[in-house]
């Protein structure tokens, strides 16, 4: 297994490495080492290599603004990761590769070694069309650029330089073989996937207890969860609106999570009913919430509908906003700008939410598919039947 540094995705597939530890595979997972003991974690065997992105402590901005700005980093940390996994791999090449879709090495290194590679993707995937729908607009501009053509030069070399001559867009966007670790609900246009490469497994959930404890306040009648993830939370002022919102309506119980770049001074004084937290175990507190404010991450928004919680959705960045879209269409969120998350808009919507029996019914609904598509064990026998015989 290779993936990058970032819990996002990460996260997705580590109860799939788990379930595969337990049924006697041996796993290596190729991963830098801020994230090496989560990884090690579950059974597998931790390579460690060295990255050149942002780690996940550092802030959003890091990243940069530009498409270009997201994209030249995965590019210049694979070119640079290549050279250091061939030599970790020397001798000890698998059977089969399994690679989040953000580790292009990876699929590079199945084509070194001629084994079968599957992709592990924690968010949305191509559909027929998805070229000319969405790669095209995005990069129409971009590809005008000296900038843009220059970063096409560079990879279609390192992909040639390996013996790949597939066009660096499908490369990226075309998996031979994609197990999607989120339901098909989320999937944009999923009725023009194609099956035959892409198979949708769900949440890939486990038991979660190690993450700490939650329980519900005694005499709370509501209870909302406020998370904007991992990366996109240096938010104070939305959190001061958050507050506003719920702190005072009666009977209602705040779970605030706030992240490690804010400090809760920042909020002022906080009524009783806010709980205040760096971090709090989302899964558990999710099983007994109401509501969920969330910024509509793939992991987030899957969550939010295992456990047919009616969420209001304020995206923050990349695939978020496609994911609230999404959500809202579904009937099970809605969505809110940032700079229109008031505490009177939250607060409105909030109510109107929570009491509304077609967003209960149609929770449920998408609760029961969910647990239809098969998860880990699904996930881990689809991976077994990949293995060359």
């Amino acid at each position: 297994m290779f993936s990058i540094a970032a819990h996002g995705h990460v996260n997705p597939s580590l109860e799939v490495i788990r379930e595969l530890v337990a049924r006697g595979h041996r796993v290596t997972y190729a991963i830098p080492p801020a994230l090496a003991e989560k990884v090690a974690e579950t059974g597998a065997e931790v390579m460690l290599w060295n990255s050149t992105l942002p780690s996940p402590e550092d802030p959003p901005e890091d990243w940069g603004s530009t498409l270009l700005d997201n994209v030249e980093p995965f590019l210049d940390d694979a070119i640079q990761a290549l050279p250091q996994l061939i030599e970790a791999y020397q001798g000890d090449e698998p059977d089969l590769v399994l690679h989040d879709i953000t580790s292009y090495p990876a699929r590079v290194l199945a084509h070194r070694w001629g084994v079968p590679a599957v992709s592990l993707s924690p968010n949305l995937v191509a559909w027929e069309g998805y070229e000319e729908e969405a790669l095209e607009p995005l990069w129409a501009e971009p590809k005008q650029t000296e900038r843009g053509r220059a970063y096409y030069a560079c990879f279609q070399a390192w992909l040639e330089e390996n013996g790949i001559t597939d066009h660096p867009d499908r490369f990226t966007a075309r998996p031979a073989r994609s197990l999607v670790l989120i339901p098909r609900a989320l999937q944009p246009n999923a009725d023009r996937v194609d099956e035959s490469v892409y198979t949708f497994v769900g949440a890939c959930q486990g038991d979660r207890t190690a993450e700490g404890h939650w329980e519900r306040p005694a005499g709370a009648e509501k209870v909302v969860l406020v998370s904007l993830g991992s990366a996109f939370t240096q938010r104070p002022d939305f959190y001061r609106e958050c507050v506003k919102a719920f702190g005072d309506l009666p009977g209602w119980h705040l779970v605030l999570q706030i992240g490690k770049h804010v400090d809760p001074a920042e909020l002022g004084d906080v009524p009783a009913n806010v709980e205040v937290r760096s971090w709090v175990p989302q899964l558990t507190v999710l099983k007994q919430a109401d509501l969920f404010v969330t910024h509509a991450g793939a992991g987030g928004s899957q969550e939010g509908l295992a456990t047919a919680t009616p969420m209001i959705a304020v995206p923050q960045a990349v695939d978020q906003f496609g994911n609230a879209d999404m959500l809202q269409a579904l009937g099970v969120a809605r969505q809110v700008p940032t700079e229109q998350a008031t505490a009177e808009t939250l607060r409105a919507t909030a109510l109107a939410l929570v009491d509304d029996p077609e967003v209960a019914g149609r929770l449920k609904e998408i609760q029961a598919g969910m647990a239809q598509e098969g998860g880990t064990r699904r996930a881990a026998d689809l991976i077994e039947a990949e293995l060359p015989a």
